[in-house]
């Protein structure tokens, strides 16, 4: 995916498990692209076993990890020619998933700067009736290009 076509592969996996990650964490959290457009992304995941915390519900780690992930991929939608990295990840948790339940998790650019973005990550359940979690994220542009 780190080419200048990110947003077009992004979208020829709408309604797939996105495949072409570079990361493999990503890999791991196998989630599925439902949108993908310049700066926003919508994915889906289906929490498994070992996302569980000792009371039977999504852990909290692991809904930071799915934010921090789709809005690393939300850069790459940019098609920019560097890398950004996290700077903070504030996350306010609403309500819970559990076990094999569908989580939908959904990207948008807040503010874009020459060197800070601030983007925004909602994760809904599967229908959007009940909010789980947002957060709010600022990266920085890094010497790095792709």
């Amino acid at each position: 995916m780190i080419q200048n076509n990110a947003l077009e592969i992004l979208r020829s996996f709408k309604g797939k498990e996105f495949t072409a990650s570079p990361s493999p964490f990503m890999l791991w959290l196998n989630p599925v692209v439902i949108e993908a457009e310049s700066g926003c992304l919508s994915f889906k995941y289906l929490v498994r076993g070992e996302w569980i915390n000792p009371m039977g519900m999504l852990h909290g780690g692991v809904t930071a990890a799915i934010m921090d992930d789709v809005i690393g991929a939300t850069m790459f939608s940019l098609n920019e020619e560097h890398f950004y990295t996290t700077l903070n990840n504030v996350i306010d948790y609403f309500a819970t998933a559990r076990e094999n339940d569908t989580v939908i998790a959904d990207t948008r650019i807040i503010k874009k700067g020459k060197q800070v973005v601030n983007v925004q990550c909602e994760i809904w359940n599967a229908d959007k009736s009940r909010l789980i979690a947002v957060g709010h994220s600022n990266l920085l542009k890094t010497n790095l290009k792709k």
